[in-house]
């Protein structure tokens, strides 16, 4: 089992000068509101001073009206080839888990050397710069929780057991050693190479999908080099309330909006959940940022090379994606 790095272990401290090969990253596809969420994380970025700029690939579909808004606030635009699975083996995987295979795009941008992936549905509250410090050759994540009902095709949900709290419910012995600890995918350290991108679209046409597509394949791929990181880089909501011994909320650096009803810019309160004051709390941080003026893009590009990084791949035949990143 690999150990978690401690919470101590960061310095902390905002990167004194930019480096051309790192970069923040994260995915858009279709026409729909995502963007928003896009827009929200590059002020976000800005506001907590962020040394790095924000990667935006994004699928063929997403309308040119959308892409000058994401580059209007700083961001680079690099358009991808999406990825399915073999076609007959996608009847088990949704549209929308299927369509985020092409996130494995990400892994052939060659033009930096780490990057971190943020999902459009997060929000980052306090400098997380010095994660593109952290030792190379490992996939660094944040555990996932498996206590919600989207978990019940799995072993830990029927059986009560959760690697965020794993004294709680233990594994039984009877069913041998526990799982192999499992990230969310909505936020990773990783590194650009072309040997590992290659090696991820050959396994994947072998690998049939699960209910959870990239995010389950990702775990899989790396579960030899994976290393967690503490919560407070990826509060997934649902640990507000299954684990609140884990969560102190003043110390969060970077929120994951993906509990149901949860995505601020859609947010109505009636789902479950919704209505709590923690909840409305961290909605209401989100739009502070999202509509502070201050924080719009002012000045020149990180780099020449975000000219060329714009630049879209050769388009191919593909399905348009749904209205969600």
């Amino acid at each position: 089992m690999a150990p978690q790095i401690p919470a101590d272990y960061f310095p902390g401290k905002v990167a004194p000068a930019l480096d051309s090969k790192r970069a923040y990253v994260t995915f858009l596809a279709g026409s729909g509101d995502y963007v928003k969420g896009v827009v929200g994380l590059a002020k976000g970025l800005r506001k907590v001073k962020s040394a790095y700029p924000l990667v935006v690939a994004i699928l063929p579909d997403v309308p040119e009206e959308h892409r000058e808004l994401l580059r209007e606030q700083g961001c680079i635009v690099k358009e991808i080839e999406p990825i399915y699975p073999p076609d007959n083996q996608i009847q088990f995987a949704m549209a929308y888990y299927v369509i985020n295979y092409s996130k494995l795009r990400i892994w052939n941008f060659l033009e930096y050397n780490k990057m971190v992936y943020l999902d459009a549905d997060i929000q980052v509250y306090d400098n997380i710069d010095h994660l593109f410090d952290l030792t190379d050759g490992y996939f660094y994540a944040v555990m996932d929780c498996f206590c919600e009902k989207t978990w019940s095709h799995s072993k830990q949900y029927s059986i009560g057991y959760c690697q965020q709290v794993p004294n709680k419910v233990t594994w039984p012995k009877e069913m041998g050693s526990p799982p192999p600890l499992y990230f969310n995918a909505g936020m990773f350290v990783h590194e650009p190479n072309k040997e590992t991108y290659e090696n991820l679209l050959e396994t994947l046409r072998i690998t049939p999908p699960t209910p959870f597509a990239e995010q389950d394949f990702l775990n899989m791929f790396f579960n030899s080099v994976y290393k967690p990181i503490p919560n407070v880089y990826n509060l997934v909501l649902a640990n507000i309330w299954r684990h609140p011994e884990n969560v102190e909320l003043e110390k969060i650096k970077v929120v994951h909006y993906c509990a149901a009803g949860s995505k601020p810019w859609r947010y109505t309160g009636v789902e479950e959940n919704m209505d709590r004051a923690d909840i409305k709390m961290l909605v209401k941080k989100w739009w502070d940022v999202y509509d502070d003026e201050s924080l719009d893009h002012k000045g020149e590009d990180f780099s020449k090379t975000s000219i060329l990084a714009s630049m879209p791949e050769p388009a191919v035949a593909y399905i348009p994606a749904p209205s969600a990143a």
